[in-house]
């Protein structure tokens, strides 16, 4: 990685070991994890439901601390609470750019969702009763967070893999979506995701293309045995 080679080049040499999927194979999944954007434009053609099964099997098919699988989706095909979840969003996108102070001007003419145009609406949710499973939670209770996490990617990749754009909207406020959608006491919505084809894919993340932040290198963020010691203050 060290010379600028994209993780899906098909120049990368892969050692043989039991099991291995072709080079082809390969190079397919490191180019979609490569090519996923956060999706804000679509187009408003349907997505096939077979094509929404297969999605959606992919998510379930996600990693899951204790096994537990506290993943909960919800499509959303009433126009009107497609509607709600849209005001809802719209509200608590005003209050963020209120809290970001200078930047709020910059904040609003970022395009921040595509709810009203996607072919479908989903709403990825956290199961209720969750604090039955103790197994992997007993110190870390948020895992059961990081596995919806875990199935909201599978289903990323996997869209991206059909040629379909999806969009992780987490500007919202949970009790409001909570009740708009009447999910049972200790249930929390995690993301609403916007789903659909789109006319094409953003060549960067579409934060990054708009300057509103950058990728950070590789570098920066992995380290060898223990956190780097934080410089000495200046003496100036």
């Amino acid at each position: 990685m060290g010379n600028g080679m994209p993780l899906h080049s098909p120049l990368l040499h892969y050692p043989t070991c039991l099991n291995q999927f072709s080079p082809a194979e390969i190079e397919a999944v490191y180019r979609a994890i490569a090519e996923r954007r956060d999706i804000r434009h679509f187009l408003p053609d349907p997505v096939a439901p077979e094509v929404l099964h297969r999605l959606l099997q992919a998510a379930h098919q996600a990693p899951s601390v204790g096994f537990m699988q506290p993943w909960r989706f919800l499509r959303i095909t009433d126009p009107a609470l497609r509607g709600t979840l849209h005001q809802l969003v719209e509200q608590e996108r005003l209050r963020t750019a209120e809290a970001l102070g200078g930047r709020a001007s910059a904040f609003l003419q970022l395009k921040v969702e595509g709810l009203r145009e996607c072919g479908e609406v989903l709403v990825a949710a956290l199961r209720d009763e969750r604090e039955a499973h103790i197994f992997g939670r007993r110190t870390l209770p948020e895992m059961d967070l990081a596995s919806v996490a875990c199935a909201i990617q599978n289903l990323w990749l996997a869209a991206r893999a059909e040629g379909l754009g999806m969009g992780w909207v987490s500007i919202f406020d949970p009790g409001q979506v909570r009740l708009a959608l009447r999910m049972p006491a200790g249930a929390q919505p995690v993301a609403i995701l916007c789903l659909g084809h789109v006319a094409e894919f953003y060549p960067r993340p579409l934060l990054e293309t708009e300057g509103w932040a950058s990728r950070v290198s590789l570098a920066e963020l992995v380290f060898e045995n223990s956190w780097p010691a934080a410089p000495a203050p200046s003496q100036g």
